[in-house]
């Protein structure tokens, strides 16, 4: 029937309006389990983020710290330095503000003003403004908002604007061409992304891609990895700084006497010997080298230095070096030392390292001048230590990071009589955790194909020198591709699930996997621990 003999009533079309109104609405509602993504990320994020302020504020220290022995050494770099933290705190500090506009423009709730007895849930989105005020996020959802606030009122031009001004400051401190100098322009790239003919050719903006029609959570999210590229490339100028104190200047700045003894502690009956030279010698001048009123003999421009040692205690020496500087007067450097000379003693030292590690068998080696090992006596303070071959294993029962209560004394048995020879304290550390790493790598770029090919998460304990195996427990995979959407997917064990590997399969270039909550357990016996997360981009 024609629509003439139809004509559409005016509750009809108030019918159909309302159908067209609720078809754009559902067309803009976001799923929860993606804001929820959102949030996880962020939360992530955040904390990757005091991690590198933290780092940065170690290296500034360390600037300080040398300024205050040599200002005019460090001086120069200190000032440089010193205009990265401002630069940089300026623009996080834009950031953090665009950050709390858009929460408050969404709904949000500044907790100081919040109702009393309000209590923030270990949950609840937040953002913290650059004054230390912390903002409950409400709206996560709203697209339009920060669409109108980012987009139609040009924040995202000026934030830009200001990115590309901080990234050019960067490069002026580097050299041109530089891998360092590439790595921050790349790294900092506000350039348009190119046209996709595959999604239909349209051209968008550096703006539009990230900011135009995307919820609250992600903008927020967003502005939070900004923040970590910024605080990154601070990161890495800054060392480039600090490594440039002494690559422009000679290792010394002085003259100055210098003694080389095989050993200050020496045994009755065997003798004391020493080298003493001159600093940053010049071989073609050899400098006269006096103990007391003797002048020694040299060799290879050092003056040798014996004396018996004839009885126990401790002696004092001193001597004069004459120089002769290069506009031919002479320069005198006084010295002094002491050596030891005592009765034999336990020798106890470490096979790995100088401290004892938690859980696991600890190398030592012992011995006493003398004195057979199988009438050594060998005890540890904290914990028990076993004889294995020639060696001993300490195994230390809990942590002792100054040293105070871990000692491995050591007694040598003579005939009925038991006499002690000597102790040493040791420090008792936890195993370093180990690294997280998929196909070798800690995070970075990571073909496609080259992730569909492992099976799964590894924890390499990389710079260690026991042979110690850590084992993934669990993990989480947080994807992230084309429109914005992030999902997670969780495993039980060190293994990629058939869910995670069917997801990789459908990854595209430029998609972001963020793989976290990470726990590994060694065979040290301890409880499973949790690792750093990591992060690849595929390329």
């Amino acid at each position: 029937m024609g629509t003439k003999n139809c004509p559409e009533t005016p509750r009809q079309k108030m019918i159909n309006m309302m159908y067209l109104v609720l078809t754009a609405l559902l067309a803009l509602n976001v799923a929860s389990e993606v804001l929820e993504s959102f949030r996880i990320v962020d939360a992530s994020l955040t904390q990757t983020l005091n991690n590198i302020k933290r780092k940065n504020d170690q290296i500034y220290d360390a600037f300080y710290a040398a300024d205050k022995e040599n200002h005019e050494k460090v001086g120069e770099w200190k000032v440089k330095a010193d205009q990265v933290k401002q630069k940089t705190s300026e623009l996080t500090t834009k950031i953090k503000d665009l950050k709390e506009q858009l929460a408050l423009a969404c709904g949000g709730v500044a907790l100081k003003d919040a109702e009393p007895g309000f209590k923030l849930g270990d949950t609840e989105p937040i953002v913290v403004n650059s004054k230390g005020d912390t903002i409950l996020i409400k709206r996560e959802d709203d697209l339009n908002t920060p669409s109108e606030i980012m987009i139609q009122q040009k924040k995202a031009t000026d934030l830009k604007n200001s990115i590309n001004e901080y990234r050019t400051f960067l490069s002026s401190l580097l050299e041109q061409g530089s891998p360092l100098s590439e790595n921050i322009i790349k790294q900092l790239d506000t350039s348009d992304p190119r046209i996709n003919l595959r999604e239909g050719g349209e051209k968008k903006t550096w703006e539009s891609l990230r900011f135009e029609s995307k919820p609250l959570i992600a903008v927020i999210t967003l502005l939070s990895k900004m923040q970590i590229d910024i605080q990154n490339a601070e990161t890495n100028v800054i060392s480039s700084l600090y490594s440039q104190i002494d690559a422009s200047s000679f290792k010394f700045n002085k003259l100055g006497a210098r003694i080389l003894a095989k050993s200050t502690y020496v045994l009755v009956g065997d003798k004391f010997e020493a080298e003493i030279f001159l600093a940053a010698e010049d071989t073609t001048k050899q400098p006269e080298i006096f103990v007391g009123s003797t002048k020694l003999t040299l060799r290879d421009g050092k003056g040798i230095y014996t004396v018996p040692a004839s009885q126990v205690g401790t002696f004092k020496w001193s001597g004069l070096i004459k120089y002769k500087n290069p506009e031919g007067n002479i320069n005198s450097y006084p010295f002094e030392g002491e050596y030891q000379v005592g009765k034999p003693s336990a020798t106890i030292s470490p096979t790995k390292m100088n401290v004892l590690y938690l859980g696991i068998p600890n190398p030592i080696r012992v011995s006493v001048p003398g004195v057979a090992s199988e009438n050594l006596v060998v005890t540890l303070s904290n914990g028990r230590i076993e004889k294995s071959g020639d060696d001993y294993l300490a195994y230390p029962t809990k942590l002792d990071a100054t040293s105070k209560s871990t000692s491995i004394s050591v007694s040598a048995r003579f005939g009925s009589e038991t006499r002690p020879m000597g102790s040493m304290d040791f420090r008792v550390k936890e195993v370093p955790p180990p690294l997280a790493t998929v196909g070798g790598k800690n995070g970075g770029n990571l073909k496609k194909e080259e992730l569909l090919s492992e099976n799964g998460i590894f924890a390499d304990l990389k710079d260690f020198d026991f042979d110690l195996k850590f084992k993934v427990t669990q993990f989480d995979v947080t994807l992230s591709g084309a429109g914005g959407y992030v999902k997670t997917f969780s495993s039980k064990d060190n293994k990629f699930t058939s869910e995670q590997r069917d997801q990789f399969s459908k990854l595209g270039q430029g998609s972001i996997i963020y793989i976290d909550n990470i726990m590994a357990k060694g065979d040290d016996g301890q409880p499973a621990r949790p690792l750093s997360p990591i992060s690849f981009k595929i390329r």
